[in-house]
């Protein structure tokens, strides 16, 4: 049943018109059929279906998500039309690949009034069945007539109750804050992910890595100098990747990197693994000074990663736009320590970037990446300190991307989000739960509604205040809130604080975004 509904539609108008969607559409449904679900994956997809070479990157290029929301728009068309009597529907639901098959049930068909025979030479009999079947027919055309209007009013209602509400929602405004918030879409609209060559190197490390972005990581190389150092540390703070921190090289040491030409993002990995208390080790700030130069131009000085990031055991990112390679097609850069000091480094990327602003960053609070009903990538949950992680089934109203705010970080929390210098846009995500947090569930709470009235900070200064999550979300339950004009502390980060009053604080995600 499943094969002939597909066949039935690669067969329709809708889709012998369009061969690629067609074409997407049945490699999708061959894989389920074949059992192998768990290979439709957007890399897979790109090289068998798109003709796309091994070296694909999904953050530059968007074709499978792209074409993917074209497929789910055709086929609402096809089943709101000529597929809508259909038994079973194929769907892609969003943010998956994985195609499902709907049985619909029908609503049983009212039957016509059977009409009398008429009998030759029943003479008053065969007239007054003829009668009898007449008035019949007029009264199921009638019974038609007053349903068809029924339908038709409730549509026209609905379309008139969403209206309503979408213009309510347009004109409703946010609270005012201690930022000024952005009157105007910013530079979303402006700024894409620019194509281009992507490097990431762990240093020290002897073999690749994959962290839980699904970036690859290679393994050491391009260096001179320094040494590779291994740590057994269980924990570093403000990432989901402790590992990533285990290897790092320290000394006097430089990098040469190869480098299209281009326009780059840099960014430099630390963290604090030797000195502090934390890490079991003598001293703490001060105990690790150094410098660090690409190209000959000095990006950082007297730079001490345990101040900089609040502590040792902490990951710590510097970020640096407008980053190109030198006359000679490579990328030097220069570790040195100072007064006596060894630098160290735990790891390098190297992205396409912008002349004079970084890339957008988008976090949300979650163990694996998402791409957006708009094709925006979002990471998984990083730079966070404290709070727990909750993902809820019931779904969140209001948005027409309900998967994107089916998770959070609830509790007491910070966010230290690394830029460069200048001026942000940044946009807090939120939802309404009408239950606890599952691991709150208990015979007391069960059933009844968690609070969550909480302050929101930025480097110190109030972005909300006595925030009441629940009374904010009026008409649905999804709720953003969008602040212009901030800026990094010395640290060259945004330091997002959010601290309860009554129940927990909790985010579903942040955006941050150059203004």
């Amino acid at each position: 049943m499943e094969r002939a509904e597909l066949a039935t539609l690669l067969e329709s108008k809708e889709f012998v018109r369009a061969p690629k969607l067609a074409k997407l559409l049945s490699y999708l449904c061959e894989k389920f059929f074949a059992g192998e679900s768990n290979q439709i994956k957007e890399y897979s997809i790109a090289l068998e279906v798109f003709q796309r070479r091994e070296s694909f990157d999904q953050d530059s290029d968007s074709i499978v998500r792209v074409e993917a929301n074209r497929l789910r728009k055709r086929l609402a068309e096809y089943y709101a039309g000529e597929g809508s009597s259909h038994a079973l529907h194929i769907t892609i639901p969003v943010g998956q690949y994985v195609p499902r098959f709907e049985a619909r049930v029908r609503t049983p068909a009212v039957e016509s009034p059977v009409q009398a025979p008429r009998v030759q030479g029943a003479g008053e009999n065969a007239d007054l069945s003829a009668k009898t079947a007449s008035q019949q027919k007029k009264r199921w055309e009638a019974y038609r007539w007053w349903v068809a209007s029924i339908i038709g009013l409730l549509v026209l209602s609905y379309g008139l109750v969403y209206s309503w509400m979408r213009i309510r929602r347009q004109n409703v405004s946010p609270p005012v804050a201690t930022a000024i918030e952005i009157q105007s879409q910013g530079p979303d609209s402006l700024i894409g992910p620019p194509v281009g060559h992507e490097i990431r190197i762990l240093a020290g490390s002897s073999r690749s890595l994959v962290d839980h972005a699904g970036k690859l990581w290679s393994a050491d190389y391009g260096f001179t100098g320094g040494a590779a150092i291994r740590s057994s540390i269980p924990h570093v703070a403000r990432t989901q990747d402790p590992w990533f921190y285990r290897s790092s090289r320290q000394g006097e040491f430089r990098y040469d990197i190869p480098l299209p030409k281009g326009i780059y993002e840099l960014r430099l990995h630390f963290a604090e693994t030797v000195f502090g208390p934390e890490s079991g080790g003598a001293g703490g700030e001060g105990s690790r000074i150094m410098t660090i130069r690409a190209n000959g131009k000095t990006l950082l000085s007297d730079f001490d990663i345990v101040a900089d990031a609040g502590g040792s055991l902490a990951a710590d990112t510097k970020v640096f736009s407008g980053i190109t390679a030198a006359s000679d097609g490579l990328l030097h850069l220069e570790f040195a320590g100072e007064e006596g000091k060894q630098a160290t480094l735990s790891a390098i990327e190297i992205l396409p970037g912008f002349q004079g602003h970084m890339r957008p960053v988008r976090i949300l609070a979650r163990q694996t990446p998402y791409y957006s009903n708009d094709s925006h990538w979002w990471s998984p949950d990083n730079y966070f300190e404290g709070g727990q992680l909750t993902t809820y089934s019931a779904t969140v109203t209001g948005t027409d991307d309900p998967e994107l705010f089916e998770s959070e970080r609830w509790g007491n929390f910070s966010y230290a989000i690394p830029v460069t210098p200048g001026r942000y846009v940044l946009t807090l995500y939120f939802a309404a739960r009408h239950d606890s947090p599952g691991e709150l569930l208990n015979s007391q709470s069960k059933g009844k509604e968690m609070e969550h009235v909480f302050n929101v900070f930025c480097n110190g200064k109030v972005l909300l205040q006595n925030f009441d999550l629940t009374k904010e979300a009026r008409e649905t339950d999804g709720v953003t809130r969008k602040f212009s004009g901030l800026e990094p502390n010395a640290q060259g980060k945004l330091l997002l604080t959010f601290e309860p009053v009554k129940g927990y604080a909790t985010v579903v995600g942040l955006e941050v975004l150059p203004q």
